[in-house]
Parts: structure tokens; C-alpha cells; sequence
């Protein structure tokens, strides 16, 4: 039997319809006074109904058990406690689709997520993890500026981190509900990495003022500009998390 409260990985198994019927009573008892996760368990659990809308029609193909939303969960754990039915969606998206789908929201709703959280899980899937692997990789000859402006003409150019020893040496092309999405990943030559996240601004059209965020172990600091939001992101305990930090514009 779980205890109580219950912990996040108990909620997890709870979206996933992975409790008995004792616990699961127990589960929505503790919800049903407790508002406000209550309404997190909502997100995920709406997050888990387009996984499942995703999977049943056009797009479905056979997915990998690896891609099993509880075993990512499970993976991930370590790295993020937040948000993980949300890389669910990413990973099957991108084993169905054809330009690797995110199903991402904007932060227009009450409980929604925070600014750019999909920059961060992106960061976690692709510059920690390396599940997901590179659609472009920087030859000797190679031009991520040109490879980025393929997909986004009127955005930003992509922030210049020579003078800190990062260089762009990867892209991943993602998507949004809103359209294209991609993510520059930088890397200094003692392997320590940042990213340059790019998408177009939410529902309703909302751009973003100058912030910056933690969550976990990792920073973000984000803008927009040009009709897009930006977010560059690295571990929050580095050099190079303080050299974004101080940076007033990219």
C-alpha cells in the first residue's frame, strides 16, 4: 500500500493506471482535498490522452518498449522530477512523426508550466541524455547558422559564446503545436554543454519578457524576439550557467 501523501512517483503510477484498486481510492482521496496537485494530476493525465490520440491514429507504428512511458519516467527520475508525462509525449511523438513531434504548451493556464520548460526537457533528452540524436552535426565545413535558417528566417541569429570557448556543434529540429521548433546545442572543449532553444511563441501568441529560471539542475534564461521565444539553458552549477547569467543580451 503507498503511503501518504503520496510521493510523485505514486501520482506517475496513478496516470499511468498502474495502482490497485486500494491505493488508487486512496490517491483520489488525497486529491480530492489537495486542489492544486490535484490539477498537476490533471495536466499529466492530459498529456498521457494525447500520447494515447497520438498513437491511435495515422501515425501508429509498432513503439519500441524502450519508449514506454513509465520506463522513460523511470529514467529520467533522476534528472527531473517535474513535467516527465510531458517528455513522454515527446519521445513517442518522435518514434511516430516525421520531424520529431512535441506536444508542448505555452504557459497561458493556471498549473501550467513555467516559461520554456520544454527548452529544458529538450536539454535533458538530448545534451544530458542523448536520447535523442542529432538531425545536424558541424563538419569542418559545416554551418549551423545556415542549417538554422533553413526553418527560421526571421529569427534571431544564433548567440555568438566564442570568447567562452562554446562553439555549435549540433541541431535537433523539433515541433510545436505552433510550428518548428529546434534546439543548438554549444560545447566547450572540456565537453561542458549549452543549449540555444528556439520556437514560436504559444497560444494566443504570448512572447516572453527577460527572465531567467531554475528547475532541478539546470537554468534557462529566456526572451523573445523577432515573433519567437528563446531560451539558452545549462547546468545551474557551472561556469558557464554563470557566464549566461551575466549576460545581458545574446
Amino acid at each position: 500500500m503507498i503511503s501518504m501523501p503520496p510521493s510523485e512517483r505514486d501520482l506517475h503510477a496513478y496516470v499511468d493506471h498502474q495502482l490497485d484498486d486500494a491505493d488508487r481510492r486512496l490517491v483520489e482521496t488525497y486529491l480530492a482535498s489537495n486542489p492544486q496537485m490535484a490539477a498537476q494530476v490533471r495536466a499529466w493525465q492530459h498529456d498521457a490522452q494525447q500520447l494515447r490520440a497520438a498513437l491511435s491514429g495515422a501515425l501508429q507504428q509498432p513503439v519500441n518498449q524502450e519508449l514506454d512511458p513509465a520506463l522513460i519516467r523511470q529514467r529520467l527520475k533522476h534528472q527531473s522530477r517535474r513535467h516527465l508525462a510531458s517528455a513522454a509525449v515527446l519521445l513517442i511523438a518522435v518514434s511516430v512523426g516525421g520531424l520529431s513531434g512535441w506536444q508542448a504548451r505555452e504557459m497561458t493556464l493556471p498549473g501550467a508550466p513555467p516559461p520554456m520548460t520544454d527548452a529544458m526537457q529538450a536539454y535533458r533528452l538530448i545534451a544530458q541524455q542523448g536520447i535523442l540524436p542529432a538531425d545536424y552535426k558541424v563538419s569542418a565545413d559545416g554551418d549551423m547558422q545556415g542549417w538554422l535558417d533553413r526553418y527560421f528566417t526571421r529569427a534571431n541569429r544564433l548567440p555568438d559564446l566564442s570568447s567562452a570557448g562554446f562553439k555549435p556543434v549540433s541541431g535537433r529540429l523539433l515541433s510545436t503545436e505552433q510550428g518548428p521548433a529546434a534546439m543548438v546545442v554549444y560545447e566547450d572543449q572540456g565537453g561542458h554543454k549549452i543549449s540555444f532553444y528556439v520556437r514560436p511563441p504559444g497560444p494566443k501568441n504570448n512572447l516572453l519578457p527577460r527572465g531567467s529560471r531554475s528547475d532541478g539542475e539546470l537554468q534557462a534564461e529566456y526572451w523573445s524576439g523577432s515573433g519567437y521565444n528563446y531560451a539558452m539553458v545549462s547546468p545551474s552549477d557551472t561556469p558557464a550557467a554563470q557566464m549566461l547569467k551575466q549576460t545581458a543580451q545574446f
